[in-house]
């Protein structure tokens, strides 16, 4: 049985993300346990953590450091126990170094990088980037091997998923980028290190494709 917690820092596309979640359980993992929650026994507890993010970067930050321990709680379930995590949208930004949103902020610092506006070379690209855009493979890592299984193999298609952003990631180390997606520039669509996922896009929100990359990440152990 897996035992999943969404948390809930008073930001969050939560039940959009809950509801995906549930379906994927039902139709595979019937026996899993869901939970929204802040409380630092249930996310020390859990098997799966998931982090969304609506906002900007400094008030999700600030979100997590206003409920008590959780910034620290998610911080040490993530690198010292190694749980399976995957961040979505700001969630997937908050992994890194430092965002640029409404002033310099400090993020969990679990993937070395910034996160900066986006800066469209052309004025026909407009801010925020809204919309399905498609998704090419940029490195590789543990992680598409349970895609794959899913029958999502990057080599053989291409699949599309739904953005919603004006800020995008910039790892230090590019082998972090997975998979990336283009509008006017180069943004990182998928991030991974080891344990932790992060996706710009929204599987909650990408149809089929993203309801098979929840059902994958439920269903991988690092």
């Amino acid at each position: 049985m897996i035992d999943i917690s969404i948390v809930d820092y008073g930001s969050g596309n939560l039940k959009s993300v809950y509801n995906s979640v549930k379906l994927c359980c039902d139709n595979k993992h019937g026996s899993s346990k869901i939970k929204v929650t802040s409380d630092k026994k249930t996310i020390d507890n859990s098997s799966h953590l998931i982090l969304p993010g609506v906002g900007s970067f400094k008030s999700c930050v600030n979100g997590l450091k206003n409920k008590g321990t959780l910034f620290e709680t998610i911080h040490d379930n993530i690198s010292s126990k190694g749980k399976p995590f995957l961040g979505i949208c700001v969630g997937m930004q908050m992994l890194f170094s430092e965002g640029y949103e409404d002033g310099k902020t400090k993020g969990l610092g679990l993937i070395p990088g910034k996160v900066t506006k986006i800066n469209p070379k052309h004025h026909n690209y407009k801010i925020p980037h809204i919309g399905w855009n498609n998704l090419f493979l940029k490195n590789t890592h543990p992680f598409l091997n349970t895609l794959e299984k899913n029958g999502l193999i990057f080599k053989e298609m291409q699949p599309n998923a739904y953005f919603v952003h004006s800020y995008s990631c910039k790892p230090e180390d590019k082998k972090h980028i997975i998979l990336s997606t283009d509008y006017s520039e180069e943004i990182s669509a998928m991030v991974a290190k080891e344990n932790i996922l992060g996706t710009q896009f929204h599987p909650e929100k990408s149809h089929s494709f993203g309801l098979n990359f929840l059902k994958s990440f439920l269903s991988w152990n690092p």
